[in-house]
């Protein structure tokens, strides 16, 4: 069992890692983090993050052989040779598949949105607290990767990715900021949500403890204790902040969009869901390679803590199904939410290598399959194709 040392607030459990005093055997010694320097300011020993090293004249080549995922010594100011090709596909397809939310036409969203017999105040209901999740969340996911992954994944093709999701998460945010000012919503209560509705704050609150460990300007990988950390907070946002915590929205959204209702809401969450699938599957990647290059860190207890992490986001996200839907609406219930998470969970644990939680649960979405597939020629809003992607880029 980890020793995580942990202290309870009001929003959620606070997990904060012991450090281990002894390094890695092997790992570090080949691959140390980043070269240290004293700081004579404070006579203490300050770590430069990777990529900031000095800069040796004369030094050798890189040789892919070099590289690693984490606790890497190889110069990462070289993007080549390539040695984690899928990164670098990743990060081609997303700048493919390049879309601006003003491009999406609203005036139908907004006729709806004002007439009071086109919408119910359930129906509302779930809209507003869909967006005021999303904003959110990924402002949160922003910071988590600009303040903290950047840092740690020492592998240049990755980062590469890390720069177009962090632009993707802004993209997403103004998507937001669109829709909502599209709409005439107050701006104030859809931006604030996470501090007024308590469905929405605790979904939010679960995830900040894992951005302030992976931001914390003392923390470097390189023991097992720290690798295991890192490895922690990847799963908590790849596989549960982006792969579960999204989930109930996005099936809300896109319901409207099925019965022709707020298309222009419903396709711009369409564009954000295929790049949070990509964003979910480039954090399953990264996590499996830091396994296969550091496979003691995948220890039995270490695998039951992540199942335990995960069940406990799932059960977050089903609390937040019963908080949108207290009601039937757009052929949806509450109840079909929970058997869709189970479903999702055991698939995010199926990906990373860990034995199902809910065995046998079923998905009563199958159109959300087809949602993530986009391999069809027009979306069911019928407005354009769905394959959007840049001019050069786009085979008609």
């Amino acid at each position: 069992m980890l020793d995580w040392t942990t202290s309870t607030s009001p929003a959620s459990q606070r997990l904060e890692p012991a450090l281990a005093d002894n390094p890695l055997d092997g790992t570090a010694t080949e691959n140390p983090p980043a070269e240290s320097r004293a700081d004579p300011s404070t006579s203490r020993l300050v770590t430069a993050a990777p990529g900031l090293e000095p800069i040796a004249l004369g030094a050798a080549r890189i040789q892919v052989d070099d590289k690693r995922i984490i606790n890497c010594r190889a110069d990462l100011n070289q993007l080549v040779p390539f040695k984690y090709a899928w990164a670098w596909e990743k990060y081609l397809a997303a700048c493919a598949n390049h879309w601006m939310p003003n491009e999406i036409p609203m005036a139908a969203d907004i006729a709806q949105w004002k007439d009071p017999n086109s919408l119910t105040e359930d129906e509302r209901t779930i809209i507003k607290r869909a967006l005021g999740f999303f904003s959110t969340a990924d402002s949160l996911v922003a910071n988590n990767l600009v303040l903290a992954v950047y840092r740690h994944l020492t592998n240049p093709e990755c980062r590469q990715y890390l720069l177009r999701q962090a632009f993707e998460e802004a993209l997403h945010t103004h998507s937001y900021q669109y829709i909502i000012e599209s709409l005439g919503m107050d701006e104030a209560e859809i931006f604030n949500m996470y501090r007024e509705v308590p469905a929405v704050h605790d979904k939010a609150a679960w995830s900040l403890p894992f951005t302030e460990s992976l931001a914390d300007p003392g923390f470097q990988t390189g023991t097992l204790q720290d690798n295991q950390r890192l490895l922690r907070d990847l799963i908590a946002f790849y596989v549960v902040f982006e792969g579960i915590f999204f989930y109930v929205g996005f099936v809300q959204l896109l319901s409207f969009g099925r019965r022709n209702k707020m298309t222009g809401t419903a396709e711009q969450i369409q564009y954000i869901l295929r790049d949070e699938s990509m964003h979910m599957n480039f954090g399953i990647d990264v996590i499996n390679q830091i396994k296969l290059e550091n496979p003691e860190v995948w220890t039995a207890s270490f695998q039951q803590e992540m199942r335990e992490l995960i069940l406990d986001a799932t059960e977050l996200e089903i609390r937040y199904a019963h908080d949108t839907l207290p009601r039937g609406v757009l052929g949806l219930n509450a109840g079909m939410f929970v058997e869709y998470l189970h479903f999702i969970a055991n698939r995010r644990c199926q990906q990373i290598g860990l034995a199902e939680l809910f065995p046998g649960a079923a998905n009563p979405f199958p159109w959300m399959s087809e949602m993530l597939d986009l391999k069809k020629e027009k979306n069911f809003f019928e407005t354009r194709v769905i394959e959007y992607q840049t001019g050069g880029a786009l085979s008609w």
